[in-house]
């Protein structure tokens, strides 16, 4: 499951599909040459703005960021696990 999110890439807006997510990076999908590897990237995931990303690899229209800081973890789990209340909509994958 993947969920859309708006990001920033070396200062364009570009809305992408969050694939997978765990405390020092995540798996991004866009429009194949969205980004290059070493690209700054800034995202804002569920009202929750992640820490400041680094393009480690792309390979077509998936991308791999690199976190500068750690997401803590009960970040992640509210991310991925949504509130209690909270319509059931596609659910991130956390890697651990």
């Amino acid at each position: 499951m993947s969920l859309t999110v708006k990001s920033r890439v070396c200062s364009r807006v570009v809305y992408v599909d969050l694939i997978d997510i765990s405390e020092g990076g995540c798996k991004i999908r866009a429009k194949a040459g969205f980004a290059e590897v070493g690209d700054r990237v800034t995202m804002k995931v569920g009202g929750i703005n992640a820490p400041l990303g680094t393009i480690a690899w792309v390979d077509g229209c998936l991308a791999g960021v690199a976190f500068e800081g750690a997401m803590h973890p009960a970040v992640l789990d509210f991310l991925c696990e949504g509130p209690p209340t909270a319509p059931r909509v596609p659910q991130l994958r956390r890697i651990l």
